[in-house]
Formats: structure tokens, C-alpha cells, sequence
């Protein structure tokens, strides 16, 4: 294999795999017999064109099947990932719900809502107890401090609906995909990284003044993702998206509303910008044109 053919096949990853074993190898003969075999790197035009494509194709074949499901499922995998985050910084003080927490997002995103909807239960009647100071299955030491990452217990800024809104929603949003049966796609494993990577901002307080890492990794993933959700509702058509948006927007809100009068204008402005890019994820798809699937 020649650097050329390496480098195309690599830019041709961007294609979901389905795509890839229907038409890559006839893609790649195209590409490579339009380009110079003297070249060991593609052209930049065509590289971008591959992404950009590879990407596009993706959002298509993730608008197939039921929106409202596939859309509630995501909006599940996403509080799944955040629940996980949240806990990420007590692994000490808590590991056994962490662990708890961890596998709950690993059912989710294998579809398998079933299994899943009674470990997420018990996580949200265990933060539900840890946000009000009760006691349940086992005697937590309060108030549970972190290891790491930040300097205020878990639920520090939250009362109980901070607390219970992203669990409860979860256990609705499982309950509901587990009373309708049926197969759920799986989801990406690039959940579980994202749970690490916005680990350590608390959505109740993201004291986004103080300019730490934790919080505004945070603001960028959720507004990159959102951004992305917002084109790929554009793209299709679909409103998959806005439902998932609008589950985890519904989440952070609750969280944030607890101390909406003292939050910062930064903070505000936080809120703002999920709001808006939610808003947009449902008003976008209405015009746009439509793919015929095979």
C-alpha cells in the first residue's frame, strides 16, 4: 500500500462503516486515479471534501428509524454520560455508585434499556437521598467530598431538585424505551470519554469567572455538540436531535435554576447559549430538504 492509498483510507474513516464496505473501494480507485501517483499526501480540496462528506453521511444514516425514539434514546445517553461526570471527582467516597453509574452508561449504549433502567433507578434514589441527607442501602458519609478536581461536596450547590432532575429524567426517558420494546441502535463508545472530559464542572455552579479548565471544557463540548446537533437537524430534517437537546437542556435547568438569581452574567450567558442552540435544534428541520433512504 502506498502512503497515498494509506492516507485515503484513513480520511475515508470519516464514512460510517456500512457506507465504507458498500463503496470505498470503489471511492478509492476514483481518488486515486484522479490524483498524481507521484503524491504521498492527498490534495487538501479532496481531503476536506472527504471529511466533510464522511461527516455528512454519518448525520444521514443516524436520522434512520423512529425520531422520537432514537431522539429520546440519545437524550438518555447524554444525562447517562453527564450523571457519570458529575460522579467522576467522589470515586473515592463513593465507588461503588460510581461504579454503578458507569455500567448504567455502558447498557445505554448498547440499547439495552431493560437492564439499565433498574441500576439507573437506584442511582437516582441514592443522589436523591444524598441531596436531602437520608439514608439509603448504604451509610454514606456526609457531606461526600471530592478527590479531585473541585473543592465542594457532591451536591454542594444543589438541593433536591438539582439533585434528582437529571436521575429522574433519566429513569423516565429508560422506563419509557423499556415499556416500548424493541431494539435501540448502539450508541458511540465516545460517550465514556466525553463523561471523563467534562468531569469536574458542577452545572448547578460553573463559576465560569474563575476561568477553570474543568467548566469551560465543559461549555465547549456541550456547545460543540449542540452546534453539531443544530446541523444535522438542519441536514435531514429530522428532529431526533431537538428531543435529546431539549431532555439534557431540561436537566442543566433544573440544576441551574436552584440559584438562578445569583448566578453570574457568564453563567447566564451559559444558559443562554444551550437554550438557544436547543431552540434552534427544533425550529431548523422545518424547510430543510430531505434525502430519499434506500
Amino acid at each position: 500500500m502506498t502512503p497515498l492509498e494509506r492516507r485515503y483510507r484513513r480520511l475515508m474513516r470519516a464514512y460510517p462503516r456500512s457506507y465504507r464496505s458498500a463503496y470505498g473501494e470503489e471511492l478509492l480507485d476514483i481518488l486515486l486515479g484522479h490524483t498524481d501517483p507521484a503524491r504521498t499526501t492527498p490534495p487538501l480540496k479532496e481531503a476536506a471534501g472527504l471529511l466533510v462528506n464522511g461527516v455528512r453521511e454519518r448525520a444521514w444514516q443516524a436520522a434512520r428509524g423512529p425520531a422520537w425514539t432514537d431522539g429520546l434514546h440519545l437524550g438518555v445517553t447524554a444525562l447517562s454520560a453527564a450523571h457519570l461526570a458529575t460522579l467522576l471527582p467522589y470515586a473515592a467516597a463513593v465507588p461503588g455508585w460510581l461504579a454503578l453509574s458507569a455500567l448504567t452508561l455502558a447498557l445505554v449504549v448498547l440499547g439495552r434499556a431493560r437492564l439499565a433502567l433498574p441500576l439507573a433507578s437506584l442511582t437516582a434514589v441514592k443522589m436523591g437521598a444524598i441531596g436531602t441527607g437520608a439514608v439509603f442501602l448504604d451509610a454514606t458519609l456526609l457531606p461526600v467530598e471530592p478527590g479531585f478536581l473541585l473543592d465542594h461536596s457532591l451536591y454542594g450547590y444543589s438541593g433536591l431538585l438539582g439533585a434528582a432532575a437529571g436521575p429522574v429524567l433519566n429513569v423516565a426517558g429508560l422506563g419509557i424505551l423499556a415499556w416500548r420494546g424493541g431494539s435501540l441502535r448502539r450508541r458511540s463508545l465516545w460517550w465514556a470519554p466525553a463523561a471523563l472530559l467534562v468531569a469536574g464542572a458542577d452545572p448547578a455552579w460553573m463559576a465560569l469567572t474563575d476561568a477553570a479548565p474543568g467548566p469551560l471544557l465543559r461549555v465547549t463540548a456541550e456547545a460543540a455538540v449542540l452546534a453539531g446537533a443544530v446541523w444535522a437537524g438542519r441536514l435531514t430534517g429530522d428532529l431526533r436531535w431537538a428531543l435529546a437537546a431539549a431532555l439534557y437542556l431540561a436537566a442543566t435547568s433544573a440544576a441551574f435554576g436552584e440559584h438562578l438569581l445569583h448566578q453570574s452574567r457568564q453563567d447566564l450567558a451559559y444558559w443562554g447559549v444551550l437554550a438557544l442552540l436547543t431552540l434552534l435544534t427544533a425550529v431548523v428541520p422545518y424547510g430543510a430538504r430531505t434525502r430519499a433512504i434506500d
